[in-house]
């Protein structure tokens, strides 16, 4: 199965104005005190102009919306972000209550190692770095002239199909590839989430909006809960009806303890500590 994989991802290549769809097999430790990990498909794609990442789980809910005529929406706390063709800055899309863009740029000093591996048919090359606190070793192929990859890996001489960090915490491996008559529409799942338009901001603010949520994660519910006048509304938190005002406070805690067990980001060196 994995040669023809790798045999399509040829194919599709073969044509360089069409858009190009990768599909990586994406494990992770939300937790890094645990053996625990989550494991998702991530979508890039490289167009003609740019290249966007996302959670592959966004193309299948456009898909029903698009087909039943309806307007979900879904978000996840997986990596979200676009940039131009060969440029190094990417605009990050990230959910805190609202949705925020922030712009990075995110350029990687690659080390080219003379270790070698085959994988259906390709040879892949070794090239480890150093990103965002932790360490990384990667392998490409110069078969494949695309400097592309997942998240923000990008720069080498050849598209990369492994990557993964010495703490084994992530981990993206590519499994699929295929061209798309026309590159996909992501307005309303990423550029227009649910209709709304995100908001640009510097990442210091960022982080300063991830502590007050933090310090106060239902800001938002409360105002909603006590505002309410409808006697047959039901609120709901981390799947526990609140019937009472004097629940918030444990709740509160609760979302507190899941946000600093959840600080595991790919960006260690981003992290944020929370009190």
């Amino acid at each position: 199965m994995k040669k023809f994989l790798l045999i399509m991802i040829m194919f599709s290549l073969s044509l360089s104005a069409q858009t190009h769809r990768f599909i990586y097999e994406y494990h992770f430790k939300t937790d890094s005190t645990t053996d625990e990990k989550r494991k998702v498909s991530m979508v890039l794609d490289v167009n003609p102009d740019d290249v966007k990442f996302y959670n592959y789980d966004f193309v299948v809910t456009d898909s029903i919306n698009k087909t039943k005529g309806e307007n979900n929406v879904v978000w996840d706390d997986t990596p979200a972000l676009t940039r131009k063709k060969n440029s190094t800055i990417n605009t990050n899309y990230i959910m805190v209550q609202n949705m925020f863009i922030v712009e990075t740029n995110d350029k990687i000093n690659w080390n080219l190692k003379d270790d070698t591996k085959m994988i259906g048919g390709y040879k892949l090359q070794k090239a480890t770095t150093k990103y965002g606190g932790r360490n990384w070793t990667a392998w490409f192929t110069k078969d494949i002239s695309l400097n592309e990859g997942p998240y923000k890996f990008k720069g080498l001489p050849g598209m990369i199909f492994e990557i993964y960090d010495d703490k084994d915490n992530f981990k993206f491996s590519l499994v699929k590839s295929y061209k798309l008559p026309k590159t996909y529409e992501t307005l309303e799942i990423l550029e227009k989430f649910g209709g709304q338009n995100p908001v640009k901001i510097p990442e210091s603010k960022l982080r300063k909006m991830m502590l007050d949520n933090y310090n106060d994660p239902l800001h938002t519910f409360k105002e909603h809960y006590k505002n309410n006048t409808n006697p047959d509304a039901r609120f709901m938190v981390m799947g526990i009806e609140v019937k009472r005002p004097e629940q918030l406070k444990e709740l509160s805690e609760m979302m507190q303890k899941n946000i600093k067990k959840n600080n595991n980001p790919i960006e260690l060196d981003k992290a944020i500590h929370y009190n």
